[in-house]
């Protein structure tokens, strides 16, 4: 968040002093050489800023980059009045100026993928944006060189006429929209979707529907993935065969739920989840991407759901705690999926010689109380677990890096990881090798005992029977099981770690809790057969896609603002 501020002041900074920089130079030196390569470096400034902002627009700095190449490009030429180079002026002048609108415009259409339809609009408006940085790098380099002005021309109009397909194909879509939707639409009511995953979250996110996709393909119906920001559409698309569909607009949505849809799943609380939940016809399911004590596993935006998968009893029991009135109804108990493959240790066993131990810190969360976050302790934990033999998986929630402090914790961790690792040979793992070339299954089923922030992860490792470790990071204190019951069946490590050995040798050695855990796994994770322990879900999930379902008559869209607020009918 501050790094990312900083990040963000630098480029804007960078683009805006070395354009100033580059056309001062050209124009009022005599240095023509440096202003160009100084322009050139202005331009990379540009791409920079776009990835950091992706919303940035660069215009003024792109007229005066042109600027001073164009003037650097007659000084270089000599030869006075070039045609070549007024007419490669005034070309410029119109890709900056049409440039970031065919963009912005290109960015509101409907995008797909996994189906039988080629949109190259968007795709090409969405690059308008680098094609003219890399024509006017192109310009630069060929001021430099001194060729003929001819040759930047050339190069100007290719440009413009790839704009000018861009804008007239956009204008058609607009204006003269086809007859029966475009070709996603088409594709989509070819398909026949019975339902779809609905998912919009910030980056970094993509974990919460990759971990549904299995999952809602063994239901065994087509459905269909509608994301609501683009950077998800290539990772999700390869993580399914289903059709994936990007939807900028509301406009988009209405052309992609088509009528054979019967329900909507949903993974998160996102606040943009109201503007599908407005289609009435639809069942509308939140599912959630993990099973946790932490306060936003009872949110109140819940209710707004026809119903509430949740993993087990202890999940209806949080709402409740939490003061959140839901009835009764919304709620079915489908266990948690994605812990099948999870080995399970039913009989106690003597605490291993050198242990493998799962290290998994959440992040530090949108709001204060919901800061788990054991980075800044972490490193008393770890060195008592080197000193015991044991071999470590450190497992860091995607967000951590969010957080400058997090991030320098979590390096200073990896750092004496890798020390101890050259030093004893262990096998620790960190970083890629513990987060995206192992799944968090496997990474439980290689592990003996578990010490984690409150998270979804407990859950999951619950299910394993084995014994864990919850870091207390607030001010509770004896009041923490009371605020955090899956606690009651682990061991509690205070926030100033006074009690780190005694938790260890319970944890590694004695494990008093071993019975406890396994009336706790029930009331969490559902009393299913482990050999068919998914089933629950698949045929709750079949159920809202019943035979006998018929579309009511839909609604008027109720009106709702970019952020999922809804308008007064006056608005």
């Amino acid at each position: 968040m501050r790094g990312d501020l900083v990040r963000k002041l630098l480029a804007r900074v960078l683009t805006t002093g070395l354009a100033v920089l580059a056309f001062l130079m050209v124009a009022l030196t005599g240095a023509t050489g440096w202003g160009l390569a100084i322009a050139v470096a202005a331009l990379a400034a540009v791409g920079w800023e776009r990835r950091v902002r992706p919303s940035a627009d660069g215009a003024a700095e792109s007229v005066l980059v042109a600027a001073g190449i164009l003037v650097g490009y007659a000084r270089r030429l000599d030869a006075g009045f070039d045609p070549a180079l007024a007419a490669t002026a005034l070309v410029l002048l119109g890709l900056v100026l049409l440039v970031g609108p065919l963009r912005d415009a290109g960015a509101l259409e409907i995008r797909a993928a996994n189906l039988p339809v080629r949109s190259w609009t968007p795709l090409v408006a969405a690059r308008l944006g680098d094609a003219l940085l890399a024509l006017l790098a192109l310009v630069a380099v060929a001021a430099g060189l001194a060729l003929p002005g001819w040759v930047a021309l050339a190069a100007a109009l290719l440009v413009g006429a790839g704009c000018g397909a861009v804008g007239l194909d956009l204008a058609r879509r607009r204006f003269r929209p086809p007859a029966g939707g475009g070709p996603v639409g088409r594709a989509l009511r070819r398909h026949q979707p019975e339902f779809v995953l609905y998912f919009s979250a910030p980056p970094g996110s993509e974990y919460q529907v990759t971990m549904w996709l299995p999952y809602l393909e063994r239901i065994g119906r087509p459905f269909l993935v509608l994301l609501r920001e683009p950077e998800f559409l290539p990772t999700v698309a390869a993580a399914t065969r289903a059709p994936v569909v990007f939807c900028p607009t509301l406009k988009a949505m209405d052309e992609a739920l088509v009528p054979s849809l019967r329900a909507a799943f949903y993974v998160n609380h996102g606040a943009k989840n109201s503007h599908c939940v407005r289609f009435s016809q639809l069942t509308h399911v939140q599912l959630h991407h993990g099973d946790s004590d932490k306060a936003p596993s009872a949110n109140p935006v819940s209710a707004i759901f026809d119903k509430i998968f949740v993993a087990g009893q202890a999940a209806i029991d949080r709402y409740a705690r939490a003061g959140v009135e839901i009835p009764a109804e919304k709620f079915v108990v489908v266990g948690r999926p994605q812990v099948e493959a999870i080995e399970v240790r039913r009989e106690p066993t003597p605490g291993p010689a050198q242990p493998t131990v799962l290290y998994t810190p959440t992040w530090t969360g949108h709001h204060a109380d919901a800061n788990y976050c054991s980075l800044p302790v972490a490193e008393t934990v770890l060195r008592r677990l080197l000193d015991r033999g044991a071999t470590v998986i450190l497992r860091h929630h995607p967000y951590t890096a969010q957080n400058p402090a997090s991030a320098r914790q979590l390096a200073r961790l990896t750092e004496l990881l890798a020390a101890d690792r050259a030093r004893t040979g262990r096998a620790h793992l960190w970083g890629p090798a513990a987060t995206r070339e192992l799944t968090l299954t496997e990474c439980v089923n290689r592990a003996d005992v578990l010490v984690s922030d409150v998270s979804g992860v407990i859950s999951d490792w619950l299910y394993s029977g084995k014994p864990y470790a919850v870091t207390d990071m607030g001010a509770d204190g004896e009041h923490f099981v009371e605020r955090f019951p899956l606690a009651g069946s682990g061991y509690v490590l205070r926030r100033d770690m006074s009690n780190v050995d005694e938790v260890l040798t319970e944890l590694l050695d004695t494990d008093p809790k071993a019975a406890a855990r396994w009336v706790t796994r029930t009331r969490y994770l559902g009393d299913f057969p482990a050999e068919s322990y998914a089933e629950a879900f698949l045929d709750a999930a079949r159920r809202q896609l019943g035979p006998g379902w018929t579309a009511p008559a839909p609604r008027g869209a109720d009106a709702v603002a970019p952020d999922g607020s809804p308008l007064s009918p006056t608005a």
